[in-house]
């Protein structure tokens, strides 16, 4: 699109993922580039390979499943931009492409969905959890050992009805989802527990969203920026560093948030925290750094790379071939 298609009353075509969240979640981000731009956005429906393979995540390679198709679309001029879950993009940032916006963070926690109203702690001795990531696995397995609880991590897939499903039929004790997730589709009710990130760290990225388009369309890169929360964006920054450093793609067992830390209204450092583990929980790499609040890009790299190679250090490297599945 050029500088003066920009201002034509052609509607903006917002690439999107089918799934209902997806849907949901490029919706919300239509509707705020309506009001900034004063465009009509129309959504475009793209189905991706993550959406239409049957195999799990770790072994159909996690990273991209969910993003190439739409990235191909943009490309080759068939959507004007397009909205992604940020966990789901890979680390390294094609060149022909721009991250134009990354808007505020939802909820970034996982929580639990469990029968009979279930908290995490409540699970009785075998509780079967449903999961499809190795990060989660890792995480509940050490959760559980160090608690002398024996639970069952049982691969799952599908969209958030069909996750529920399984417990609601009395298939799995119980399942964790992402908050953000449950948030944008109204089912946030559905919540037995909100699992701390002390014990269980999200993926990085968690509960934000990825507002994209391509590099060569300055016009449409500056109104979308205007979506841009910075807070957002440096949090995510340091943590999709750390995976990056770590050599990980979003189906290896690793967590990470940074937390800004305020007093009162005034954001003045950033907590990043770190977690690799084998799959059983046997063995967990647990790191944290904090220091101000990245003010560039680069800052917010080199505060990821920092903590990643200090996780290497103690060991993490040794842990990043593990697959479940």
């Amino acid at each position: 699109m050029t500088e003066r298609a920009l201002g034509t009353d052609r509607p903006l075509r917002l690439g999107t993922r089918r799934s209902k969240l997806a849907m949901a979640q490029s919706g919300q981000v239509a509707e705020a580039v309506r009001q900034l731009t004063g465009r009509p956005v129309e959504l475009v429906e793209i189905t991706t390979y993550g959406d239409t393979s049957r195999e799990h995540l770790a072994q159909i390679g996690g990273t991209g499943v969910f993003v190439t198709a739409l990235r191909d679309a943009l490309l080759a001029g068939e959507v004007d931009f397009a909205v992604h879950s940020l966990k789901d993009l890979p680390t390294a940032q094609p060149d022909d492409l721009v991250l134009a916006a990354i808007p505020q963070r939802e909820d970034p926690r996982d929580v639990l969905v469990a029968r009979d109203g279930l908290t995490l702690g409540r699970l009785p001795q075998g509780a079967r959890i449903g999961t499809g990531s190795p990060r989660r696995m890792a995480q509940l397995n050490a959760y559980a050992r160090s608690h002398g609880l024996e639970i069952e991590t049982v691969p799952i897939r599908g969209n958030v009805d069909t996750r529920i499903g399984f417990v609601r039929n009395g298939e799995l004790d119980a399942v964790v989802l992402a908050a953000a997730g449950l948030n944008r589709i109204g089912r946030i009710d559905d919540v037995t527990d909100f699992l701390s990130v002390d014990s269980i760290l999200p993926a990085p990225g968690q509960g934000a969203l990825a507002v994209e388009c391509t590099a060569a369309d300055a016009a449409l890169t500056a109104a979308l920026a205007g979506l841009d929360d910075p807070f957002t964006r440096a949090a995510v920054t340091a943590e999709r560093s750390l995976l990056a450093a770590l050599e990980a793609g979003c189906s290896a067992p690793v967590g990470a948030l940074a937390d800004l830390l305020a007093d009162g209204q005034d954001v003045h450092e950033m907590c990043l925290r770190g977690v690799v583990g084998t799959t059983d929980g046997s063995t967990l790499v647990q790191l944290s750094t904090t220091g101000p609040v990245p003010s560039s890009q680069d800052e917010a790299v080199a505060l990821g790379r920092e903590l990643a190679a200090e996780m290497l250090a103690k060991g993490a490297a040794g842990l990043m071939g593990e697959r479940a599945l």
